[in-house]
């Protein structure tokens, strides 16, 4: 079904730190915006605040590299000791070349380095992602609405590569109050033809559209989406991520 919808950034969160109230930052710049959520509101933020609220940001200094750290810094870009948590957040090292790595993580994610980023983030350390990025939704979904009584959505995302394709575009690691996909297989199109694998990846969509209004260098880390007719369920990014059986890519 065609809809409207609105998307606007979350602006004036400031600096997030380790244990400070995320949903609380989100809902008091709401406020001074004038935009308070709305139930059936879609809230997307960035792993990154979600990382530096939980606490999961790791200063590399700090960690002694191993064997395999020294070998990957002799050949790539980054010292030892930032290989080295790229190692510890990984399961299996899907592709190496040069330095650079596309690892599985251990929620099962595909992506370079583990996840592991330096971006906005000071003093030198790296933000890994959540412990259980679903969870930290759901967390997050919960709190906005015992804060502001709102019944919304909550994603979480992350910038990926993508196989094939040139550019990054960000995606959804953590979902709460929504489903995920979106399944037309068995219906039938305008012309008669019933769709067989037809499976959208409405939580993906969501966070790359979100991620126009928020930017990489705007200090944006949130942003609303309002009016989109989403189907409401419990949900988890884990359904996103293909099987290794099904994965030609892998």
């Amino acid at each position: 079904m065609s809809t409207e919808i609105r998307i606007f950034p979350v602006r004036g969160i400031g600096e997030v730190r380790p244990g400070d109230d995320l949903a609380g930052l989100i809902l008091a710049a709401l406020e001074r915006a004038a935009t308070p959520l709305q139930d059936g509101d879609v809230l997307v933020v960035t792993q990154k605040v979600v990382s530096k609220a939980e606490g999961r940001v790791v200063d590399p200094r700090s960690v002694e590299p191993s064997h395999m750290a020294r070998v990957l810094a002799a050949q790539g870009p980054k010292d030892a000791h930032h290989y080295e948590v790229v190692l510890r957040e990984t399961r299996r090292i899907v592709r190496m070349d040069r330095g650079v790595l596309i690892c599985e993580t251990r929620h099962g994610f595909v992506c370079a380095n583990a996840g592991v980023d330096e971006s906005n983030v000071a003093g030198g350390a790296v933000t890994l992602l959540p412990e259980d990025p679903d969870a930290s939704a759901a967390a997050l979904r919960l709190a906005l609405r015992e804060q502001a009584g709102a019944d919304v959505a909550v994603i979480i995302s992350d910038t990926f590569g993508r196989p094939w394709r040139e550019g990054q575009v960000n995606v959804a690691i953590g979902v709460a109050g929504i489903a995920p996909l979106a399944d037309y297989s068995g219906q039938q199109d305008a012309h008669g033809y019933t769709m067989r694998v037809t499976n959208i990846a409405v939580a993906d969509e969501l966070a790359a559209a979100a991620e126009l209004v928020m930017g990489k260098v705007d200090q944006v880390p949130a942003a609303v989406v309002r009016g989109y007719p989403y189907s409401r369920a419990g949900g988890s990014a884990r359904q996103l991520v293909r099987p290794p059986e099904r994965d030609l890519f892998r």
